[in-house]
């Protein structure tokens, strides 16, 4: 197994997502912070700060870096609701993570932000039909995203971390 993949890459149909699925994925959009906090209670610094696998980022930067990646996909979807394919900024995840804040703040802080985040997300969402999930955006890398695909991809991203975090219990101290 690749320990940068725990749950596997990131694959939709090619027939496109299913209601059900989609479905699926807000519920557990919806669930990751309790998940993340309930992963990590009682967990020391040290055990924060170590990496998930050899040249990984810690447990406490993959916390912080949910919280960033998720507030950008929040406004990204805020973006393709009002208005037509809007061009989004990519941002540097990794040099993101080798900042301060992202090495060092207590998790408490991330996880506070995604539990309000993904309540937000999650009205949203629960709101949308299927117009709406077929609205896009448009990455200046990587094209055209539709929003029910890139809910997927959110739902996946938060367990693919909640993994390397939980990842950590099987590894001595």
């Amino acid at each position: 197994m690749d320990p940068r993949y725990p749950i596997g890459k990131f694959e939709v149909s090619p027939d496109g997502v299913k209601i059900a699925e989609r479905t699926q994925a807000i519920a557990e959009i919806a669930a990751l912070p309790a998940q993340l906090a309930a992963a990590i209670a009682g967990w020391n610094g040290a055990r924060l700060d170590r990496p998930y696998r050899e040249g990984g980022w810690t447990a406490r930067q993959v916390i912080h870096h949910l919280a960033d990646s998720h507030m950008n996909s929040y406004i990204r979807f805020h973006l393709a609701l009002t208005e037509e394919e809007p061009v989004i900024k990519p941002y540097a995840e990794a040099r993101w993570a080798e900042l301060s804040d992202g090495k060092s703040a207590p998790p408490e802080v991330s996880l506070t932000l995604l539990d309000a985040l993904h309540r937000r997300w999650v009205i949203l969402l629960e709101s949308m039909t299927d117009a709406d999930f077929a609205r896009a955006f448009r990455h200046p890398e990587r094209g055209l995203s539709r929003l029910d695909v890139t809910t997927l991809l959110y739902s996946w991203h938060g367990r693919h971390h909640l993994a390397h975090i939980t990842g950590l219990d099987s590894k001595t101290e």
